[in-house]
């Protein structure tokens, strides 16, 4: 029997969140998708109001949940919703809805993420500050409070969160965002403490440079010849592609990940800095 199959047998019954799933060359879509074909019960949360602003722009959001419910298992089904995280009550909000929709949760993947607005040191304001700090780390802290309430225990509960190359080296221009996502690294050993006693294993997982469509020559944001000077820093000669994470996080999410708890990993394809 495949890896793949005994993933798929364990997720079978099981409901996951995934957050940040609006693009087909996301990450969040490349998790949900996997987590569809494994068998899962999937909601996902969406705000294509944040990728209209980006160079690279936004899907076709009808489109992107046509392409999961796909994917989907027989007898398994698909609920989304289109939220804001950078509200208040937006990581609660993302529970509740979920519930709502699919019954009880067994998964939440957190990979939302404001992109932009961001710069050195010497840009920051404390609304750059604030901004990231409430989509990126608030809402995620606040989304597991809630996932972990509404849990009662049964095998299978997990969380994933993402950070990114701030663990292994400088990003100068994103202050902010850096910042943010250090936060979630730094304080994934204490959460997990916390949730194992609730039957909840959380890890945290760095994806490296991974491209969902902005690091495409047409995306505006780096020359030919940057893109061209980052991709000599994989061995492999190219960047991550969005299911190279996702592979991970289906992996950690499933039964044979169950003995990985607290951890911050990286999957970056020996990407040299």
């Amino acid at each position: 029997m495949s890896e793949d199959l005994r993933v798929s047998e364990d997720l079978r019954g099981r409901t996951a969140v995934v957050t940040g799933v609006s693009r087909r060359r996301g990450i969040g879509f490349a998790v949900a998708s996997r987590l569809a074909r494994a068998g899962a019960n999937v909601f996902v949360q969406h705000w294509a109001p944040h990728d209209a602003e980006q160079p690279w722009g936004g899907d076709d959001v009808p489109a992107v949940l046509a392409a999961l419910e796909a994917e989907l298992v027989p007898g398994a089904r698909l609920a989304a919703t289109s939220l804001d995280l950078a509200a208040p009550t937006g990581g609660e909000e993302l529970v509740a809805r979920a519930v709502d929709a699919l019954g009880h949760l067994d998964v939440l993947v957190a990979n939302h993420a404001r992109s932009g607005g961001d710069g050195t040191l010497a840009e920051q304001t404390a609304e750059t500050l604030d901004a990231h700090w409430a989509v990126n780390t608030r809402s995620t802290l606040l989304a597991t409070k809630a996932f972990a309430a509404q849990h009662d225990g049964r095998p299978g509960g997990r969380v994933v969160w993402m950070t990114s190359g701030q663990v292994h080296g400088a990003m100068p221009h994103e202050i902010a965002y850096a910042a943010s996502k250090a936060a979630l690294a730094g304080v994934t050993a204490s959460v997990a403490h916390d949730l194992a006693d609730r039957g909840i294993l959380l890890n945290t997982v760095n994806p490296g440079p991974v491209n969902t469509g902005y690091l495409d020559v047409d995306a505006q944001a780096r020359s030919p010849e940057e893109l061209a000077a980052i991709v000599a820093h994989f061995p492999g000669g190219r960047f991550g592609e969005p299911d190279d994470p996702a592979r991970l996080i289906e992996w950690l999410v499933s039964d044979a990940g169950r003995w990985v708890v607290g951890q911050v990993l990286s999957t970056e394809g020996g990407f040299r800095r």
